[in-house]
């Protein structure tokens, strides 16, 4: 399995456990990341900072119980990579996600199908 691959097998099993801590563990402190489904929550597409990131996942959990995501495919690329993947709801999906030198995501965006 190829490191990318790896990550991204992690990175669906910490979503699927909904697990806060296990999810988390992938970002940066300063992770910024950005989706046009944060603005209903946060009122920004764009949310910055751990803390920031962990208070608005953590309300789109609770606000949806049963998620569950399915990795499709990961292209990997110099220090970023996609992963694409079908949510619970039957929704695709892509984040794109930057590395920094730690390993740690810097920068992650995502973009639903529809």
């Amino acid at each position: 399995m190829t490191p990318a691959a790896e990550f991204a097998a992690d990175w669906e099993a910490g979503w699927n456990s909904h697990d806060l801590d296990r999810i988390m563990a992938h970002y940066s402190p300063d992770i910024v990341f950005r989706s046009k489904k944060a603005v209903a929550l946060v009122g920004n597409g764009e949310v910055r900072g751990h803390d920031a990131l962990r208070a608005y996942w953590q309300a789109a959990l609770d606000k949806q119980p049963d998620l569950h995501f399915t990795v499709r495919d990961v292209f990997a690329g110099h220090e970023m990579m996609v992963i694409t993947y079908e949510n619970h709801r039957g929704v695709l999906a892509a984040e794109t996600l930057y590395f920094g030198a730690d390993g740690l995501v810097t920068q992650a965006a995502a973009c639903h199908a529809g």
